[in-house]
C-alpha cells in the first residue's frame, strides 16, 4: 500500500502543488473498475441468495473487518456473524458504489421487514490480487440518526 499526494495547481505556476496533504494506501487507479465488480457481484449474491461461501471465496484468508466499539474480526469470526443475519429477508439499497485504486465503498441502506426502519451503513473494502483483503463498517440504527447529529454536545447539559 503506497502513499499517493494530492495536489491543487499552483496559480503562480499552473504546476501541481501537493503541500502537505497526502493520502495513504492509493492503489492503481486501473484496477478501481475490477474491484468495484469484484465487491458489487460479492454483495449481489449475497443478499440475492444468502450464499455466505461464495462471499467466503472472494474474501483472502488473512481478512480482517474492524468496525468501531469491537475489536477487529478474522474472516471465519466476520462470516460467522453475517451467516446470523436472515439474508434472504435482508433488503439492501446501496446509495453509492464509489471505487479508487484498491478500495471500494458502499454506502446503503439495510433493513429487514417488519423490523423497524433499519440501519444506514458505510462499508469500505480494500482488495489485493482479486480479493477482499480488508473491511471497515460503520453502521447507524435509521431510526436514531438525529441523536447523532451534535455527538459533540454532552447529555448532561
Amino acid at each position: 500500500m503506497g502513499t499517493q499526494n494530492l495536489s491543487t495547481e499552483n496559480p503562480d505556476t499552473g504546476n501541481p502543488d501537493t503541500g502537505n496533504l497526502t493520502r495513504e494506501g492509493a492503489g492503481s487507479a486501473g484496477a478501481a473498475p475490477a474491484n468495484r465488480s469484484i465487491v458489487e457481484r460479492a454483495l449481489t449474491e449475497l443478499v440475492r441468495t444468502g450464499d455466505v461461501d461464495a462471499l467466503a471465496a472472494l474474501l483472502h484468508d488473512d481478512f480482517v473487518h474492524h468496525r468501531p466499539g469491537l475489536t477487529s474480526s478474522t474472516k471465519e469470526e466476520w462470516l460467522a456473524a453475517v451467516r446470523a443475519v436472515p439474508m434472504t429477508d435482508l433488503r439492501v439499497e446501496i446509495h453509492h458504489l464509489l471505487a479508487e485504486g484498491d478500495h471500494v465503498v458502499t454506502h446503503s441502506r439495510r433493513r429487514l421487514p417488519d423490523a423497524g426502519p433499519g440501519i444506514a451503513g458505510v462499508d469500505i473494502w480494500r482488495l489485493d490480487n482479486g480479493l477482499i483483503v480488508e473491511g471497515w463498517e460503520v453502521i447507524e440504527p435509521v431510526n436514531r440518526a438525529a441523536e447523532n447529529m451534535r455527538w459533540w454536545s454532552s447529555t448532561e447539559r
